[in-house]
């Protein structure tokens, strides 16, 4: 049996706690996400290197997954141009039964060995690009023949998975193995499963982004002026960099249409 669908035996009475022991526990099972990414580390950097490369080569990224693993490939290929002020197209989540599938859920649509393919062949999916697929059972027909056909045409693949030597994380290049564990309500890999997979997502784009230079020393520097928050936080960014007033960093950044680099540039302190 898989783990993630095996019983915890830590909760098997969690119906019969007071709240304060479930939340307890459900906190000390989160801890565990974090040392089982650690034993990921090594895999998580080749990803990290492998996407960061295909991005500095012209290429596209693609997160394909269904369920929680789709949802999760959609939230955080949606916040990266805003983040770091790339294309829309950049980034690309894709989940199991398309769009719809985010709010309501279509638990069959895992199963389709074709739908998954078709969605990268309708997106022009090609050998210069990254697949990186999720599965936290790692069976998942969608997710693996997606992954075989992206291999087939030599584009670079990874797996994120929560179990080890799945069917997904032997047909990816590059298998990352988060191995979390029974979750706490059986089967429910909504929980550490996902958890995991999401700090995952963090690290490869955040990486690749900060090693193709969307960040300057650890700021922001390709955010756009899309409302109050944003240009204050730019504002404060270009204060940062140059030692500069708030009224001097504003006139900078007007001067020069709300573009951090441009404006920090006309006093060649960025590079």
């Amino acid at each position: 049996m898989l783990k993630t669908e095996m019983r915890n035996p830590d909760t098997y009475k969690i119906a019969e706690m007071p709240t304060c022991d479930i939340i307890r526990i459900i906190n000390n099972e989160n801890a565990n996400v974090i040392s089982a990414i650690d034993k990921a580390l090594p895999e998580i950097e080749k990803a990290c290197d492998a996407t960061a490369a295909v991005i500095e080569n012209g290429g596209k990224v693609y997160y394909l997954g269904s369920g929680t693993s789709g949802r999760l490939a959609v939230c955080d290929a949606a916040e990266c141009p805003p983040t770091f002020g790339v294309p829309y197209d950049l980034f690309n989540g894709i989940i199991a039964g398309g769009e719809r599938c985010m709010f309501k859920a279509a638990e069959n649509a895992e199963d389709d060995p074709y739908m998954g393919v078709d969605e990268l062949k309708k997106r022009n999916f090609s050998s210069n690009d990254i697949l990186i697929g999720l599965s936290a059972s790692g069976s998942a027909a969608y997710v693996i023949s997606a992954v075989k056909y992206a291999r087939e045409l030599g584009a670079k693949t990874v797996s994120i998975t929560n179990n080890p030597d799945t069917e997904l994380g032997k047909t990816a290049e590059i298998d990352i193995c988060a191995d979390t564990g029974p979750e706490v309500i059986t089967g429910s890999t909504r929980m550490k499963a996902g958890t995991a997979q999401k700090i995952i997502l963090n690290m490869i784009s955040t990486t690749a982004m900060v090693k193709c230079g969307c960040v300057y020393e650890n700021l922001m520097i390709n955010l756009k002026p899309t409302n109050k928050k944003l240009r204050k936080r730019m504002i404060g960014i270009v204060v940062e960099i140059l030692h500069c007033t708030e009224m001097q960093a504003e006139q900078l950044l007007c001067e020069n249409n709300w573009n951090i680099r441009d404006a920090v540039q006309t006093k060649g302190d960025l590079k």
